[in-house]
């Protein structure tokens, strides 16, 4: 399956400062159907999370607030990294990258995927990562 490459996807927002925004995520305007949702919170800033990649499981990362810090790598020496500080973005991540997140302490991250967690889905070592992915 061709896997469209990390990139931003722009939710849009709706208001005004003086009533707020909101934002949608629906289903038919997304590159996948979502079956779970997750999110990270008060992780200290000097950690670094993630250090992974999916066989099958697409993502999108939010920073509902506060900053993320996305960096990915395809395995073939293609490094993006995103900056995710507005409500309003997040980024893809088809299941062929390598991703690291880093936090500002403030940082609350939901994650959109398109599979239920499961363990065997994860490859956790670059090197094998690396084997997989990066022919």
């Amino acid at each position: 399956m061709d896997y469209k490459p990390p990139h931003i996807i722009d939710f849009g927002k709706l208001g005004d400062p003086g009533v707020g925004y909101l934002s949608i995520a629906e289903n038919t305007k997304l590159p996948f159907k979502i079956e779970r949702v997750f999110w990270t919170y008060y992780t200290p800033e000097s950690i670094v999370r993630g250090r992974h990649a999916h066989h099958k499981t697409e993502q999108i990362l939010m920073a509902v607030t506060g900053r993320i810090i996305v960096t990915t790598d395809n395995g073939k020496g293609n490094i993006q990294t995103f900056v995710l500080d507005e409500p309003n973005k997040g980024v893809y991540l088809p299941p062929n990258v390598w991703h690291t997140m880093q936090y500002s302490h403030t940082a609350i991250q939901v994650v959109f995927a398109s599979m239920s967690y499961d363990g065997e889905d994860y490859i956790r070592d670059y090197e094998k990562f690396k084997q997989v992915w990066g022919k």
